[in-house]
């Protein structure tokens, strides 16, 4: 269901990057972590909900074949600026993250920073259904969403929810519970999970 995103267009329109939490101007700690000791593989990867495209732009640096999807536009257009600059390779495309246009097994890798945690209740099953078909089996998903530590919401999660929400199609390799300041200054609890399709 579209419409329920489309607000994000609008933000990105409406406020500069730097006022933008979750754009921090530099990639993801724990993502530069897991690339530089190679628990994530050089191969094909998808961004979800890639916003300006930071981490996207990173990890083609690193050498991965890389695309970023977003439902914003405007997103997409400071993420194509940054690619340039970078003079590296990316292919963003304007997506939903819901019904992921790839084919069963295209990728190796996805990569989501706070994608999953704006899905909406009634759209869950389908985008975790959507990112195990599109990644080839053993394929690796790192999932970075809102912890419950900032405060009883819909999209605030504790550890057993993630677990109970993927157990069945991933095998969960590894649970991070952690605070990081995000762009706006503001210090926020996050898990980052990293599981491999069964």
């Amino acid at each position: 269901m579209v419409s329920d995103y489309d607000e994000w267009d609008q933000i990105y329109r409406e406020y500069p990057l730097d006022s933008l939490g979750w754009e921090l101007g530099k990639p993801r700690s724990i993502l530069v972590e897991y690339v530089e000791q190679g628990l994530v593989t050089k191969g094909k990867a998808l961004d979800l909900c890639c916003g300006a495209g930071t981490n996207t732009v990173y990890l083609a640096e690193k050498g991965f074949e890389v695309t970023g999807i977003d439902v914003s536009q405007r997103a997409l257009e400071y993420a194509r600026v940054k690619a340039v600059q970078a003079h590296v390779l990316v292919s963003f495309v304007k997506q939903s993250f819901v019904d992921l246009a790839f084919a069963d097994g295209w990728c190796d890798f996805v990569f989501d920073m706070g994608c999953f945690h704006h899905v909406v209740p009634a759209d869950r099953d389908r985008f975790i259904a959507g990112v195990h078909r599109v990644l080839k089996g053993g394929g690796g998903y790192m999932l970075t969403c809102f912890s419950y530590k900032n405060g009883s919401a819909w999209n605030h999660f504790t550890e057993k929810q993630l677990v109970n929400f993927f157990s069945r199609l991933f095998k969960i390799k590894d649970v991070r519970h952690y605070s990081s300041v995000e762009g706006d200054g503001v210090t926020r609890f996050f898990y980052t999970v990293w599981m491999e399709k069964k």
